[in-house]
């Protein structure tokens, strides 16, 4: 687990050196954890998930790549451990789902943007905290390969469509997390071998430069937030030994609007999850937040 450094002792006049002013602070109280995981099917995956959240107990799980419809995703189990379940579900690939300890005042399913585009890639819920309103979206974004095809220019306009929702959601001042496998390597460091990567989608100056398009509008990298640690990874490919070799890559994210970063504790990637039984290629990332639920 990382935490935001205080620096306060050895540099009393010193600012931290993270986007948007994101200051040192002690955790106070017991912090809401909100988490997201790429599952790679809820089915395949039910007892890991039930697992993972007695273990990791989240306030809030953002679960990416469900493969289930609505109507046959297994809330029963969910439900049973005490957690409201909404999802935007797609038979056989895609789907997005909600985990929350509290019910959502709001739910919004789809992104904005392009009334034709039918995969099931998002899901927004608004939450009341310390008075105001929490908005958690869960994303899968698109992987974009093969690059020669259609599917590259659908995951870069897809990113246009969330860089402009998050602009209009930012007006609103409210903190904003949106959480999600982005199937964006953000830099060199977040991959075992960059030489791999360079002419795939997930790292392209075209993927990474609508990846930071996000940054500047203001939003902070969670992860990178409270550590400058490398190798991070957040998914392991099933084959070629990738897991047992250490060959990852950092995917995963929470990017957080300047209101839910000034409310930042600490990030963990739950790498040990990767080595349970039937495991999903990725694993879970978690932030801690120093909210309070009305």
């Amino acid at each position: 687990m990382w935490r935001i450094p205080d620096l306060s002792k050895d540099f009393p006049a010193a600012r931290t050196n993270r986007p948007n002013g994101l200051k040192s602070r002690e955790m106070q109280g017991c912090p809401m954890k909100i988490a997201t995981w790429n599952i790679n099917g809820v089915k395949a995956r039910l007892d890991g998930l039930v697992g993972w959240l007695r273990e990791s107990n989240p306030d809030i799980a953002c679960l990416q790549e469900i493969k289930s419809v609505d109507e046959t995703f297994p809330r029963g189990e969910i439900e049973a451990l005490g957690y409201h379940v909404e999802t935007h579900g797609q038979k056989g690939f895609n789907g997005v789902a909600l985990l929350s300890k509290v019910r959502p005042d709001e739910i919004n399913r789809g992104l904005p943007g392009d009334p034709a585009d039918e995969q099931s890639r998002f899901i927004e819920g608004v939450f009341s905290v310390n008075g105001g309103a929490l908005r958690v979206c869960c994303l899968y974004l698109p992987n974009g390969n093969p690059v020669e095809t259609e599917k590259y220019p659908y995951k870069l306009a897809w990113m246009r469509r969330l860089a402009a929702f998050a602009e209009q959601r930012l007006v609103l001042e409210e903190p904003l997390i949106l959480a999600g496998d982005y199937n964006v390597i953000p830099e060199a460091h977040d991959c075992w071998d960059v030489k791999v990567w360079r002419n795939d989608a997930l790292y392209l100056p075209e993927t990474r430069a609508a990846f930071r398009r996000l940054r500047n509008l203001g939003f902070t990298d969670a992860v990178r937030a409270t550590s400058d640690e490398a190798p991070l990874y957040s998914f392991w490919d099933y084959q070629a030994g990738c897991w047992q070799k250490n060959f990852g890559i950092r995917i995963d994210h929470l990017m957080l609007s300047p209101e839910a970063a000034d409310k930042l504790v600490s990030t963990s990637i739950e790498k040990h999850v990767r080595a349970w039984e039937k495991p999903s290629d990725h694993v879970p990332v978690t932030a801690e937040f120093a909210f309070e639920t009305a």
